[in-house]
């Protein structure tokens, strides 16, 4: 069957062309409901680079018997972290959006979009290009590659341009873990922290985890979290013994990452610290999984587990100098465009 392609108007000729700036993060439901969490859900659980599994064996496990249950429990968690402008994840994407286009020249239009859920990528990449953008700089917003998160956005990127009839230019970013920008920016931001909040015992950098297996099939996750971790304790002078890296968000019965940030919540009170600040350094924006799972959850597993000072540092956000990080590496990437 012959493959269709989208209709495009033609931009006038003598229409300026423009450089298209396309921040990329996992995702978020429309509402912290779980009609709305169920199919963000069921579009995140069902990416192979996400869940690694035959789809005849996973599809209706997933939808007889991980959706009914799960879209419920995840809607209560969002209830909890839910801003009054709408999700946090995408009001800091906005953000960080809107305040990287006050750095960069007018032939630069930036936006966000999510691998799943709204705003979805194939459309902005049209509204990009229906604006002018013939050339196009996609950024996925996490620090540190993984096959499932950098791996599934440029996925969604390549899928859209399937189907695109005038495809742009396209330059992609593949990780930024060890950007002397963005660790600099992490200094700053837990440095700032200490200074207004307290300095605990003991420095918890909670990356995200992945299942074992996709590590041992050459992903390199777990090595560039390990080098940004390393690069941020020696921007903070901090020895060995003052910090440790961790892996969060566990899902399913096999082996992930370790060690794991919810064992060591229980461990570290008993074996002398009683006194942890928690930073996630693999995420640029706050969300379910800073916000609820460190933030809130995190908290109340440290305490249970008689620990007494439990301070969460936030995610780089807006912060004036991670934008000037990502201004630096879209300056960098655009060689030539901008």
């Amino acid at each position: 069957m012959k493959k269709r392609y989208q209709a495009e108007p033609a931009l006038p000729a003598a229409a300026p062309r423009k450089t298209g700036i396309l921040l990329l993060n996992l995702g978020t439901p429309a509402a912290p409901t779980a009609q709305a969490v169920r199919p963000y859900l069921r579009q995140f659980l069902s990416d192979p680079r996400v869940i690694e599994l035959p789809e005849i064996l996973w599809q209706p496990l997933l939808r007889g018997l991980i959706l009914p249950l799960r879209a419920k429990k995840s809607a209560a968690h969002y209830k909890k972290i839910w801003f009054k402008e709408g999700s946090p994840l995408l009001i800091y994407s906005q953000r960080q959006a809107k305040a990287l286009a006050e750095r960069l020249p007018d032939t630069a239009l930036v936006r966000c979009a999510m691998t799943y859920g709204l705003p979805d990528i194939a459309y902005t990449l049209a509204e990009l290009k229906a604006q002018g953008a013939d050339k196009i700089l996609a950024i996925p917003l996490f620090p540190q590659y993984a096959a499932s998160s950098s791996g599934a956005a440029l996925d969604t990127l390549w899928r859209a341009l399937l189907h695109t009839r005038s495809q742009p230019a396209i330059r992609t970013v593949r990780s930024f873990h060890n950007h002397p920008g963005y660790i600099e920016a992490l200094r700053a931001q837990v440095s700032a922290y200490w200074q207004q909040h307290g300095k605990g015992k003991h420095l918890l950098m909670s990356f995200h985890g992945i299942p074992q297996f996709h590590a041992d099939a050459g992903d390199p996750y777990p090595q560039e979290c390990r080098e940004t971790a390393r690069l941020l304790a020696a921007a903070l002078s901090l020895r060995e013994d003052q910090y440790t890296a961790a892996f969060q968000s566990r899902f399913g019965g096999g082996k992930w990452l370790e060690p794991a940030t919810e064992d060591l919540l229980k461990s570290l009170p008993k074996n002398g610290t009683d006194e942890l600040d928690v930073i996630c350094p693999a995420f640029v924006s706050d969300c379910l999984e800073t916000l609820e799972e460190i933030a809130l959850d995190g908290r109340e597993t440290f305490h249970q587990a008689g620990g007494k000072t439990y301070r969460y540092i936030p995610c780089l956000n807006d912060n004036p100098l991670w934008i000037d990080t990502l201004a630096d590496i879209v300056c960098h990437e655009t060689a030539g465009w901008l």
